[in-house]
């Protein structure tokens, strides 16, 4: 009680001490915070990005990921969301939320809209976007019409009816698909305005004529030409020297390729995966081998895998063969008796331990055909099972009184995915876990041209089947297997020991100089992130690492971060090379290798060309060179490819240069692997083509769809390299 009295007496004394210590914290961590710069810079914006002064709020940006996470999975449901996807999709929908903003104030100006009618022709019209047309549940298109499987813009609205009044104890499922079919209409309606505008460009591309023509006569006429090649390493590299003033000289000439549209950043790191340990393998082998026998002698296969196996959800009674069963040991596999264990072994990322459980002969493909005949469809009564059984009997006797198969199966099969063919089936061995047990028993074990009345009493096909084997192939062994697996995962003292390895590395890593010390000292391989965007939500070679980005903004060059763990996969401690401003490259350790090469390039072709100066022939410039004279004989105007020299598109054009007068020798020309020196033969034009006009209006119509189609790809760089984009990456 002394002790709170003794505070409130002096509350005001500590209220001030209190309050510049948080000053001091605040203005000491200013320094290492982006949002705390901003706010004494007298910033507040809280907005994702400001695009030509328009902003992108975090709350709207998080609702349009969760819209294309909910378009992801009505159109992708096999490919659940991991953290890399979401990353990716983070970015893609940031970029599209810039494109759709810039776009939108366009449209604006130029009056694009959506009308109310063109809302209902979109969503409910018989030409629907195809967003619809294909929206599915559980793989199912449900707006198709059961009998024809075609789009049916009637059933829209009734399904659409039904979501809103769904039946007793299936809300919740209705509500999921409610919420899909919600998050779809908005997404159509909205970019409907920017289809729009898209179409408004690719309408206006228009290739003339004479563009075609002068393609069409490119790809017409060749060449032959001699020439002589020079590589580059004809000049030794300590001849030549490099300084930082002829780098800038050369991105200077070469500005365009320099000058980078939006800002970014280049760093070095040091990766410290997190993969298993040799004690972690010998965990899961000897796991595995300490049960060999007992799983040889089990008797219930099923329950040892359930209570063994990593992954208990793989045991199957299917047969499997050298052709359906993926495994680099399925020769030795299958040569077991049944009984017999094959393993320990290695295989995508665990260790298993594979049991024959039954082995016979069947053949790896069949050919069938069948009638069905429904008692269920959908789980619904639509036949009573004596009525079924009659009718199936009749047409039993009918076939083997001579009536056509074909003509029944149209006449009487309730299977809509087979009736327009004759009921005919094809299904290789690996499609036979998927098909009814009962019919897949007769047409697999059973003779071929044997016929048989099959029931089943499960799924959409339950009913009585009428079936006949038209043929069998390929037989071979097969065998049903029992798998009891390890992954191999790294342990907790594995993953431990690698955390501690990164943060000792980062503790004595301060500075870049320690950076590069100690991990050369340590035999550690430093990995490069080059131009890596303020906008990315993932760093190449590392994944999804939004942190790493932030990190990245918020530091200068050669910091050194603390150690990052990015997901399940890796530490890293990075090091920052390089901030490069929007229209200014710099050189750094990353880049000048390749900066360097170039102009080591451009000077030794230099020193090529003084060497040949005054050589008359091809033959001189051989002999002063070490070289040898060749030949290409179909050199095409169209080809930047030639035979023995690959990419090289100066030649090509030199070769067809009107300046460059046959039999003659060209200056030296800087090309990719070396110098050449060329001299043309002859230049050939195809003759006369009676169907050239034809074949030109082809070339026409390919060039302008293909333009047309590349619209998409061209229009967004363009309009977002010309707009004011700013991102406020602390707020992604």
């Amino acid at each position: 009680m002394s002790v709170i009295l003794k505070i409130r007496k002096n509350g005001k004394l500590a209220g001030t001490v209190i309050a510049v210590s948080l000053s001091i914290w605040i203005i000491s961590e200013g320094a290492n915070s982006s949002s705390l710069r901003d706010f004494f810079k007298g910033s507040s914006s809280t907005s994702v990005a400001m695009v030509n002064g328009k902003k992108i709020e975090p709350k709207d940006f998080q609702a349009r990921v969760k819209e294309y996470e909910t378009l992801m999975a009505i159109y992708n449901p096999k490919s659940p969301m991991d953290e890399a996807g979401r990353a990716q999709l983070s970015e893609q929908v940031l970029q599209n939320s810039v494109m759709e903003t810039i776009i939108g104030d366009q449209c604006d100006r130029l009056g694009i809209t959506t009308t109310k009618d063109e809302e209902k022709e979109l969503i409910y019209g018989p030409n629907a976007d195809q967003l619809v047309r294909r929206f599915s549940v559980d793989g199912q298109a449900i707006f198709n019409n059961p009998e024809t499987n075609m789009f049916d813009p009637q059933r829209v609205k009734e399904i659409e009816k039904s979501l809103t009044n769904p039946p007793a104890g299936a809300e919740q499922v209705y509500g999921r698909i409610k919420e899909q079919w919600e998050t779809l209409k908005t997404y159509i309606i909205r970019n409907n305005r920017i289809n729009k505008f898209n179409s408004m460009f690719a309408g206006s591309i228009f290739t003339p004529m004479f563009v075609a023509k002068h393609n069409f006569d490119d790809r017409e006429m060749t060449a032959t030409i001699k020439f002589v090649k020079v590589p580059y390493t004809a000049v030794p590299d300590n001849k030549v020297t490099v300084s930082d003033e002829d780098i800038k000289g050369y991105m200077a000439r070469h500005r365009a390729m320099y000058t980078p549209d939006q800002v970014s950043r280049t760093a070095e790191y040091v990766s410290f995966d997190i993969v298993p340990a040799s004690a972690d393998t010998a965990r899961a082998v000897t796991a595995l081998a300490d049960i060999k026998a007992e799983f040889a002698a089990a008797k219930d296969n099923k329950t040892m895998v359930n209570n063994k196996s990593d992954d208990p959800g793989a045991y199957s009674e299917a047969y499997v063969n050298k052709k359906s069963f993926q495994s680099q040991f399925i020769d030795s596999i299958v040569s077991m008796q049944s009984g017999e264990v094959f393993g320990p072994y290695l295989e995508n990322g665990a260790y298993h331990l594979t049991k024959v459980t039954a082995k016979k002969t069947l053949p790896d493909s069949v050919k069938i055909r069948h009638i069905l005949i429904k008692t269920k469809d959908q789980g619904r009564d639509v036949v009573a099972d004596s009525v079924a059984k009659m009718r199936v009997d009749s047409i039993a006797a009918a076939i083997r009184g001579g009536a056509s198969f074909d003509s029944l199966v149209i006449r009487y099969s309730d299977d809509q995915g087979s009736n327009r063919n004759g009921g005919v089936y094809e299904w290789s061995l690996a499609q036979r876990a998927g098909i009814v047990k009962e019919f897949g028993d007769f047409v697999w074990e059973g003779a071929a041209g044997e016929k048989k009345t099959v029931k089943v009493e499960s799924g959409n096909y339950s009913g009585y089947h009428y079936i006949e084997i038209i043929n069998q192939r390929n037989e071979m062994t097969a065998v049903k297997l029992a798998i009891i697996s390890k992954v191999l995962n790294p342990s907790d003292s594995t993953v431990n020991a690698l955390y501690a390895k990164a943060n000792d590395f980062a503790a004595k890593s301060t500075n870049g100089a320690e950076f590069d010390a100690n991990a050369k000292k340590l035999g550690y391989d430093k990995r490069l992130a080059e131009n890596v965007k303020v906008s990315a939500f993932t760093v190449p070679g590392m994944g999804a690492s939004r942190e790493v980005v932030r990190w990245m903004y918020d530091h200068k060059p050669g910091d050194v971060s603390q150690t990052f763990q990015l997901g399940d996969q890796k530490y890293v401690v990075i090091k920052l090379l390089s901030a490069d401003d929007k229209g200014s490259l710099n050189i750094t350790a990353a880049n000048r290798p390749m900066l360097e090469q170039k102009v080591r390039e451009e000077k030794k072709a230099e020193e090529i060309a003084k060497m040949c100066q005054g050589k008359a022939s091809l033959e001189d410039i051989a002999a002063a060179t070490g070289q040898q004279v060749q030949q290409v004989d179909t050199v095409s105007l169209g080809a930047s490819f030639l035979p023995n020299l690959g990419y090289e598109p100066k030649v090509v054009g030199y070769t067809f240069f009107d300046g460059l007068k046959p039999n003659t020798v060209s200056p030296a020309i800087r090309g990719m692997a070396g110098v050449y020196f060329i001299s043309v033969l002859n230049r050939v034009k195809a003759g006369d083509d009676p169907q050239a006009p034809m074949k030109v209006a082809q070339e026409r119509a390919q060039m302008e769809m293909q333009n047309r189609n590349m619209v998409g790809q061209m229009l967004q760089p363009s309009i977002i390299k010309s707009a004011d984009v700013k991102y406020n990456q602390a707020n992604f």
